[in-house]
């Protein structure tokens, strides 16, 4: 969405249209875009504040201020590497350390290929399965970092598409 096409354009219009009628359509606005788009750039935000009335500051605001929003695009698996406690204290930072040794990134970005992106996480309320790594909502459980590369190489060769 480099540069959004009267397609996105009339989407993105779409998706405020059929919000309108909430009382804070702000968040399922929002919403639908990221899931639609994968992220929601400043060219969208402007959309949505004409189309709502809702400040672009404000827009954007909600968009930092919340994990599951980005203002860039996301790879087609994003892994969320889990530092919550649990996971923190079974070698959950050694296992988000292989991830972006590996894939050459570190957390919040993406590679260049565009496959992967690298988050860390505060808590995936997976603790029993500590340490425990999502990635597109797939949770694998007791991870360690030996597991790491093999992981890496079946999302490359499409096991789990």
């Amino acid at each position: 969405m480099a540069r959004l096409n009267e397609a996105a354009v009339k989407q993105i219009k779409e998706i405020c249209d059929r919000h309108k009628d909430e009382n804070t359509p702000l968040m399922m606005i929002l919403s639908d875009i990221q899931n639609e788009y994968g992220y929601i750039p400043l060219e969208v935000q402007e959309i949505v504040s004409e189309k709502t009335g809702i400040p672009v500051a404000e827009i954007y605001g909600v968009v930092t201020f919340y994990a599951f929003f980005s203002l860039k695009p996301k790879g087609k698996y994003v892994i969320g590497c889990c530092l919550g406690t649990a996971c923190y204290v079974k070698g959950a930072q050694l296992i988000l350390d292989k991830f972006s040794d590996l894939l050459g990134i570190k957390p919040g970005e993406t590679t260049e290929d565009g496959m992967f992106t690298l988050d860390a996480l505060r808590c995936i309320g997976a603790c029993s399965l500590a340490p425990a790594v999502s990635i597109n909502g797939k949770v694998f459980p007791k991870m360690t970092t030996d597991s790491v590369a093999k992981i890496i190489d079946d999302y490359r060769a499409g096991v789990y598409a």
